[in-house]
């Protein structure tokens, strides 16, 4: 799969108005320009920051913005109000940007000049007085948007300016993306469930369903070739069990997980879809549930979630993306079991076959293990810890009126004991702000059993996606008291009853 970044940009737009005549509007192009020159020259952005004409008036600012929101390259948009901007001529534009909005709140200079100073530079450089008069405009129209405060060549101000375009780029991606459910829901199971029409409406993303039957021809129409170059390339990159080595017992396994990879890959991408769910009770004439196929994919890029939940599916594809090119990777994951030693309180994670390989960086083994669930031939899958990072776990529920995420930063351990018979992909964990507390506050919230794992992007960012999406979002992390946490869920009930309206 292809950068997600490639070819996509960031406007900049800068406020200013005919008042302060041609010599001061040149100088403000001028300053604005070099304001981009210094975020693109950090070398930290995923996409780069146009500079576009200074805004004047009404008009050309709501053209500016018609023109960003219609534009499939553009993430989002800067913007910055040099000079005085009187925000009236903002309304018409901001009424209609349908992108992501960063107001950045700099200056031109680094510091005042004392000795200096004097009306003709207070005029230039008056962005303190321009920022009020333009964010009013915004709070008052309830234009979500992320602010951040400082100047251009601070490393920390282009820290969170990387934050907003990575969650400016998940946005796209979830609008863009079309989800392709092989099978339906795991019978019973609440929280997979949930509102495909309101999530196209909110995320933008389109969720189907084919039938498992229409992948086995896929995979019964991979020809040896493919099969033959999956194979070689599997023993090349992995540490391949020899019973499934060419020559094994066993091969024969490996030569159709490398199938199911081939036709699920051509499948996926005949329909242009970036994510993906599978479910063990609904395999028609599948031999084996997808699990070496499922964890390669999801390392090229692919979203994934199992038992046919697609809301778990889209936040591993929006966290791929917005994590993309950074250390670490994303995953589907279940919490699946305590360890309640005193002081030892941590968290494994886990799935049947299906976690992504991009959480580690050691060389996964190629195994193949019965499986006591789905009926079929016993399933290849590859096994491996993820590597000791910091992470933050995500899940999406449908909560009838809205759409709940709930996030919990954690840090991901080096397990305190090997776990030679656990034959899956695994991650053990130390919840924030300590494992009660962390527990308590999850159940509270009623998030989901299944998450996205990422060790690539924090908790910031996700709040950042979330404030553009104009989603709930629940954060359990190191400042999280189960109190406190009752009285947000109480007042989020209200607030977000309120909103939508009756």
């Amino acid at each position: 799969m292809s950068s997600f970044y490639d070819g996509r940009e960031v406007w900049f737009y800068t406020g200013s108005q005919d008042l302060y005549g041609e010599e001061t509007l040149a100088r403000v192009a001028e300053q604005s320009r070099e304001v981009v020159r210094l975020l693109n020259a950090s070398g930290a952005l995923p996409a780069p920051v146009v500079w576009k004409p200074v805004l004047k008036d009404s008009d050309s600012i709501r053209r500016a913005m018609l023109d960003a929101s219609g534009d499939d390259r553009v993430l989002g948009v800067i913007a910055w109000m040099h000079t005085f901007s009187p925000a009236k001529m903002w309304i018409r534009g901001m009424e209609v940007l349908s992108k992501p909005l960063l107001h950045l709140a700099t200056q031109a200079t680094m510091e005042i000049p004392w000795d200096t100073i004097d009306m003709d530079f207070m005029n230039l450089n008056q962005a303190a007085h321009g920022d009020r008069e333009y964010a009013y405009i915004l709070t008052r129209l309830g234009v979500a948007r992320t602010t951040v405060v400082g100047h251009a060549s601070d490393p920390r101000v282009v820290a969170r300016v990387e934050k907003w375009v990575r969650a400016a780029a998940g946005w796209a991606a979830a609008h863009e993306m079309r989800l392709v459910r092989f099978g339906d829901n795991m019978r019973g199971v609440a929280v997979t469930e949930g509102d495909k029409t309101e999530a196209e409406r909110r995320l933008g993303v389109s969720v189907g369903t084919w039938a498992v039957n229409d992948l086995v021809a896929a995979v019964d129409a991979v020809g040896e070739p493919v099969v033959d170059a999956l194979v070689e390339e599997y023993e090349e990159r992995y540490d391949v069990a020899p019973e499934l080595r060419r020559g094994g017992g066993r091969h024969e396994s490996l030569r159709y997980a490398a199938r199911q990879e081939a036709a699920i890959r051509a499948f996926l991408e005949e329909r242009g879809a970036t994510a993906f769910t599978t479910n063990f009770e609904d395999l028609g004439g599948l031999r084996q549930l997808p699990g070496l196929a499922v964890q390669r994919l999801t390392g090229d890029g692919f979203g994934f979630s199992a038992e046919g939940d697609w809301k778990t599916a889209v936040l591993v594809r929006v966290a791929k993306v917005m994590g993309e090119g950074l250390p670490g990777g994303a995953s589907l994951m279940e919490d699946y079991c305590y360890n309640l030693v005193e002081g030892q309180e941590m968290i494994l994670g886990a799935h049947m076959l299906e976690v992504c390989p991009s959480l580690t960086t050691s060389t996964p083994r190629v195994e193949i293990h019965p499986l006591g669930i789905g009926d079929r031939e016993d399933p290849v899958r590859l096994v491996f810890t993820a590597d000791a990072a910091p992470g933050v776990v995500v899940s999406m529920a449908d909560m009838r009126d809205r759409f709940r995420l709930t996030a919990n930063t954690v840090e991901v351990v080096e397990p305190p004991h090997d776990m030679p018979r656990l034959p899956v992909a695994r991650a053990v964990w130390k919840p924030a702000p300590d494992f009660s507390t962390s527990v308590e506050a999850w159940l509270s919230a009623g998030g989901a059993h299944h998450t996205a794992l990422s060790t690539q992007i924090d908790v910031e960012v996700w709040e950042m996606f979330a404030r553009i999406a104009g989603m709930e979002l629940l954060v359990i992390d190191d400042a999280t008291t189960a109190r406190g946490f009752r009285d947000q869920l109480r007042w989020n009930q209200a607030y977000y009853r309120l909103a939508e309206g009756l």
